[in-house]
């Protein structure tokens, strides 16, 4: 266990450059101060590995010295492969790349490997775009890419909930979340996310930033989308639903499918229960809650239970409605049918 953790340090000052204890802490999954017994172990093995004090500070390794433990495992080789499934690396532009990539690794792993490493590809795929939807657009990827990779500005055209309009922002990173693109930039010294499919008229600029050393992607983006989903709920409902409305619950956000758990109670007589749900507005609830059709109860607020009741008797004005609907005769039969 040891042997592996300081492998992975290792790999990771090789890889990364200057890390902070912190930093290296979350990749690891340790504390700091395991991080600190294990660079003075490092350091005790010969490994030239220094530390610099201050905020900007962190650990690295010597310039130019490099270890040669390199060497893959199975279960790292599989790991790898499934890793550089195509789509991605296609809509990047680096299909070719990462095909030749893939070949590379295959010749580099032992004989009685490649087989056993080559079925990743055959037996998992990859599609990250939800049931019924298309990818998004992403016609302007590539140039986005290659402003992250190159860290040049980027001038756009953007169009938000309320307006479109220019932007200039830094971009620091990719996301593909749910088959949607997006990218996490600064403006103003604010790191923000924009949607890719959103941004008209890009333009990579010449002028280049400075990346903020101590920015996280995956740790911001994680932060970034618990803030969204729990800022999107602003209210609580109450509601009373039967094993099958509650079933049913499953089927809606994660947010509103915990809370529905969660808060669940005793079932009554009739084997209905009394749960708790987050909710973003009247409207979007009451449109949300007719998912449930007879198999739910609105009790709480009431303004949304009033709403439930509005649109029912919208609904039942519509279908007491008597209408004539002809029903298409069957077509003729063709001269060159059988009879």
């Amino acid at each position: 266990m040891l042997a592996s953790r300081l492998l992975s340090l290792l790999m990771l000052l090789q890889s990364r450059g200057r890390m902070s204890a912190p930093a290296l802490a979350r990749q690891l999954e340790v504390s700091v101060r395991t991080v600190y017994r294990d660079i003075d172990s490092l350091s005790a093995a010969g490994v030239p590995v220094y530390g610099d004090p201050g905020r900007n500070g962190g650990y690295q390794l010597r310039d130019g010295w490099r270890t040669q433990l390199t060497g893959l495992t199975p279960g790292e080789a599989r790991a790898l492969l499934l890793a550089g499934l195509p789509g991605p690396a296609k809509a990047l532009g680096l299909g070719e790349a990462a095909a030749s990539a893939h070949l590379k690794l295959m010749a580099a792993l032992p004989g009685d490997w490649q087989a056993d490493a080559e079925r990743v590809g055959s037996r998992f795929y990859l599609d990250p775009v939800d049931w019924f939807r298309g990818a998004a657009p992403a016609d302007h990827l590539r140039d986005v890419a290659q402003a992250v990779w190159n860290e040049q500005r980027l001038r756009m055209r953007y169009e938000s909930w309320t307006e479109v309009a220019e932007r200039e922002i830094e971009p620091l990173g990719l996301v593909l979340k749910a088959g949607a693109w997006y990218v996490v930039g600064r403006r103003a010294r604010v790191v923000r996310t924009y949607k890719l499919a959103n941004m008209h008229d890009v333009q990579v600029l010449r002028q280049h930033f400075q990346r903020p050393r101590e920015f996280d992607l995956a740790v911001y983006w994680a932060e970034a989308t618990q803030r969204f989903e729990e800022g999107v709920y602003r209210d609580f409902a109450a509601l009373r639903v039967s094993a099958a409305g509650l079933q049913r619950l499953q089927g809606f956000s994660p947010l509103v499918a915990q809370a529905a758990q969660r808060t669940a109670g005793t079932p009554d007589a009739q084997g209905w229960i009394t749960v708790t749900v987050p909710i973003e507005s009247i409207e979007h609830a009451a449109r949300e809650m007719l998912r449930l059709g007879p198999e739910a109860e609105v009790l709480q607020p009431a303004p949304l239970r009033a709403r439930m009741r509005a649109l029912i008797a919208q609904m039942n004005a519509l279908y007491a409605q008597a209408r004539a609907v002809s029903r298409p005769s069957p077509p003729s039969p063709s001269p060159l049918s059988p009879t």
